[in-house]
């Protein structure tokens, strides 16, 4: 069984519109397995009830950022292990340095053709 068919992926972001391209990126290449949650105070009550192997979540959110979302899967230890990547339009060197010190697996600079969501994908979890 193909890894793109075993997957659970969680996409985090605050406009509908970006967890659709996104969501419908990830359908084409035939991840089926997709949670979406608006915000991290949102993604962290769903990953408490269903775990997932990776978490694509936008930086700039109400409530709870990309990162303060990060910092909190990093802390607990039923979530410390999922694979994370921080997609922004905002591309400051501090955000990507700070991500990495939390722990961020990868970023992807918006906007980004899908292709590009693959690779860094496939970065993270292996070849799809």
């Amino acid at each position: 069984m193909a890894l793109r068919d075993q997957i659970r992926i969680m996409v985090v972001d605050d406009m509908s519109t970006s967890r659709g391209l996104i969501t419908q990126a990830l359908d084409s290449f035939g991840v089926r397995n997709v949670a979406t949650a608006e915000n991290g105070k949102q993604a962290l009550q769903s990953l408490a009830k269903s775990p997932v192997h990776l978490v694509i979540s936008d930086y700039n959110m109400p409530e709870m950022d990309g990162l303060h979302l990060l910092h909190y899967l990093r802390a607990t230890p039923q979530t410390q292990k999922i694979g994370f990547v921080l997609i922004t339009g905002r591309t400051e060197q501090q955000i990507i340095d700070q991500g990495k010190k939390l722990g961020m697996n990868n970023y992807l600079p918006k906007p980004f053709a899908p292709e590009d969501l693959r690779k860094c994908i496939e970065t993270v979890v292996g070849a799809l």
